[in-house]
């Protein structure tokens, strides 16, 4: 069994992959253009990654910020919709995941830093080197908080 964790995020959402046993298999980020999620790449990214095995996957709960601006917010809602929606179309059961929860569980703070050393410790052949791969990070992170619940 695969676990995939997933960052929503329009131009910073990844998802990571990992197996029942916490082994890297995968990671990137999730394909966006002209402001939108490309749902049909994403998903052929993710057929191509999952070879057909068994899944579940632990998304992460997020809503808009205070300071966001009118169209900042509702471009992110957009993108987090149809990253919901594809995740929903697919046969694999989806956790919510609240951020304070999953990352407390994890021993991670808000700063991205702190997710990125840890990713880093726990698969080092995963492609983290750049500041920006946070959403990499966490996105693996969110499959290890969903596999230590199994």
């Amino acid at each position: 069994m695969l676990i995939l964790g997933v960052d929503p995020g329009l131009v910073s959402g990844a998802w990571g992959l990992i197996d029942h046993h916490g082994a890297y298999r995968a990671c990137g980020p999730i394909p966006h253009a002209d402001r939108r999620i490309d749902v049909r790449q994403w998903r052929l990214e993710l057929a191509d990654a999952m070879n057909l095995q068994d899944c579940v996957v632990a998304l992460e709960s997020v809503h808009s910020m205070p300071g966001q601006g009118v169209a900042s917010t509702f471009a992110f809602g957009r993108a987090v919709g149809a990253i919901q929606a594809l995740l929903d179309l697919l046969p694999w059961p989806v956790t919510l995941a609240e951020p304070r929860v999953w990352k407390r569980e994890m021993g991670v703070t808000a700063d991205k830093g702190s997710s990125l050393a840890l990713a880093r410790q726990l698969w080092p052949a995963a492609p983290l080197q750049r500041v920006k791969d946070h959403g990499r990070a966490e996105a693996l992170l969110l499959a290890e908080w969903r596999r230590r619940g199994l």
